[in-house]
């Protein structure tokens, strides 16, 4: 088994990268990262020492992913979105000790261009539109877009925008999957879920 490494791509002693993995052109994975298995890391990635990547995750290309990031299962990265691990960085300052955690919570999208201000967790099946800025905590299946980013809606697992009322509670059926969700008190729940 093992992964797949283009020549061109550097991957310092100690990284743990699971099987079928593939790391394409002009890719640096320092030595403390831990990367799962079934993993896509696109032309010109950064992986830090302390970043965990989760399986069948695809972080396209001209990302940086910087220390004190956790991406679960599934996330997908788009390509030159952004990631920070300090607050208020100077660079005269050494803000090393100060790195602020950031999770990225299993099946989320981060879309083109985003910004992910670190400390803040993006729930599951999250999705992030092109370019927008998030600094605050993102719920599971929200649809977040602009700048600084608000929430605009729901999406499914699959990718769906869901049709739910702005305010208040309601169902909805993923029209691919047959899936089933319920929106109550501003948290979206699977009632049925055909996708496993």
């Amino acid at each position: 088994m093992g992964y797949y490494k283009h020549e061109t791509a550097i991957i310092d002693s100690g990284a743990s990268i699971g099987d079928d993995t593939h790391i394409w052109h002009w890719v640096h994975v320092s030595g403390g990262a831990i990367i799962g298995s079934n993993c896509v890391l696109g032309q010109n990635v950064f992986i830090a020492d302390n970043v965990i990547i989760g399986n069948r995750v695809k972080i396209q290309n001209n990302v940086s992913v910087y220390d004190k990031v956790t991406l679960e299962d599934d996330v997908f990265c788009g390509p030159g979105m952004v990631f920070t691990n300090v607050y208020n960085p100077r660079a005269h300052i050494d803000r090393k000790h100060a790195y602020k955690e950031t999770l990225v919570k299993r099946g989320a999208t981060l879309g083109a261009n985003c910004t992910i201000v670190c400390g803040v967790h993006i729930g599951e099946y999250a999705f992030i539109g092109a370019a927008a800025l998030i600094n605050v905590n993102v719920p599971d299946y929200a649809l977040y877009v602009g700048v600084p980013a608000k929430q605009i809606g729901w999406m499914t697992k699959y990718g769906e925008r869901m049709q739910l009322p702005p305010v208040g509670d309601g169902n909805f059926t993923c029209p691919a999957t047959g899936d089933v969700y319920t929106l109550k008190e501003n948290v979206v729940s699977v009632v049925t879920d055909y996708t496993g």
